[in-house]
């Protein structure tokens, strides 16, 4: 490149202001922002000049335009990097970016204690009936017998994915509960679940013995839809269902079957297949479930956590250094060639 300047862009901010103020402290670095709504004629020229694109990962947020997926990679023809806000990727085409020899990142673990937490909180609450007897005393005088819940106190959970949410949720819920905790997760070994306090188990076998079933893994080809009717028959009527990690892993028209037949005792749900979701959604309309729209990672603490993380993730990527949360490492050595073209060095081997 002629003037070494190394530029970069997003579509309706970043997740924190800090990400911006780290890169700007950096002369070679040129950093845009567009909105969904940006007209093409000043969208277009940052598009073809930039070579990192920091994304949001809330699908309905961001404009399909801006999906990191075959239409916007015709627009970016320079673009090296796609890192997005969070652990998820959804608005990521992941195949079609490895194609085109772009490194996709993430920023996996910056939020995983905002999202435990949360994932923890719905428990508690559905536990204790707390939004249950919430709603109904502001209708009417009760019976307080009426709302007697549950301890968590040596109950099961079963985790689904023991990242880097599955394994913090599993050290609160046995640390502080001591819960028993079995996971069901086909890429941990038993030896690592072990470490983290936690038998692993088929998905049948989560569904049945759970008295909390807690969703924490990421939403691909293999999980979608994971969640149905078949499974929810196996969960215990006492059993609630909890999931943080993104809609359309679990089948909403099957759970509101189960509430309504009565067949597990609840759920919390901070995750929908579209977001929000609308107010006349079945689902809004039980007492026994408690709702949050994806604010799981939403806390002060998170975003700080994430923007800086993804500034220094993203400057030591175009610096050449190697990166950790890659999420297509097959990708390295066409990535290599053309990060080696623009910037005239190659990138450190491996990720």
């Amino acid at each position: 490149m002629a003037d070494g300047t190394k530029r970069v862009f997003t579509v309706n901010g970043p997740a924190h202001q800090i990400f911006t103020e780290i890169l700007g402290k950096r002369p070679d670095i040129r950093f845009d922002t567009l909105k969904n709504d940006s007209p093409d004629d000043a969208a277009t020229p940052i598009l073809a000049g930039a070579h990192a694109y920091q994304t949001g990962s809330a699908r309905d947020e961001l404009a399909k335009k801006y999906h990191a997926g075959p239409e916007l990679l015709r627009r970016t023809q320079s673009l090296l990097i796609v890192s997005t806000n969070g652990a998820g990727y959804d608005t990521v085409n992941l195949k079609a970016c490895t194609d085109a020899g772009v490194l996709c990142l993430n920023q996996a673990g910056g939020n995983k204690e905002a999202v435990a937490e949360h994932a923890l909180a719905m428990m508690l609450s559905l536990a204790k009936r707390i939004v249950e007897a919430d709603k109904a005393i502001r209708r009417e005088i009760l019976d307080r017998n009426v709302f007697m819940g549950h301890d968590l106190f040596g109950q099961t959970v079963g985790i689904v994915g023991l990242g880097n949410v599955g394994k913090r949720l599993a050290q609160l819920c046995n640390g502080l509960f001591s819960m028993r905790v079995i996971s069901y997760d086909p890429y941990v070994s038993a030896e690592v679940m072990r470490q983290h306090n936690a038998e692993k188990v088929d998905l049948d076998t989560l569904m049945r013995e759970a008295d909390f079933v807690s969703i924490s893994c990421p939403l691909t080809d293999e999980t979608r839809g994971m969640i149905g009717e078949s499974q929810y028959a196996l969960m215990k009527p006492n059993a609630y269902f909890v999931t943080t990690a993104r809609g359309n892993i679990h089948d909403e028209k099957a759970l509101e079957t189960a509430l309504r037949a009565k067949k597990i005792a609840g759920a919390g749900l901070d995750v929908w297949e579209k977001e929000p979701p609308p107010l006349d959604h079945p689902l809004l309309q039980f007492d026994n479930v408690m709702v949050s729209p994806h604010t799981a990672g939403v806390t002060h603490e998170a975003r700080i956590n994430m923007g800086r993380i993804a500034a220094e993730q993203m400057l030591a990527a175009l610096d050449g250094k190697r990166v950790a949360r890659v999420l297509n490492p097959e990708v390295w050595p066409r990535y290599a060639a053309r990060f080696k073209e623009t910037f005239g060095f190659a990138p450190e081997s491996g990720t």
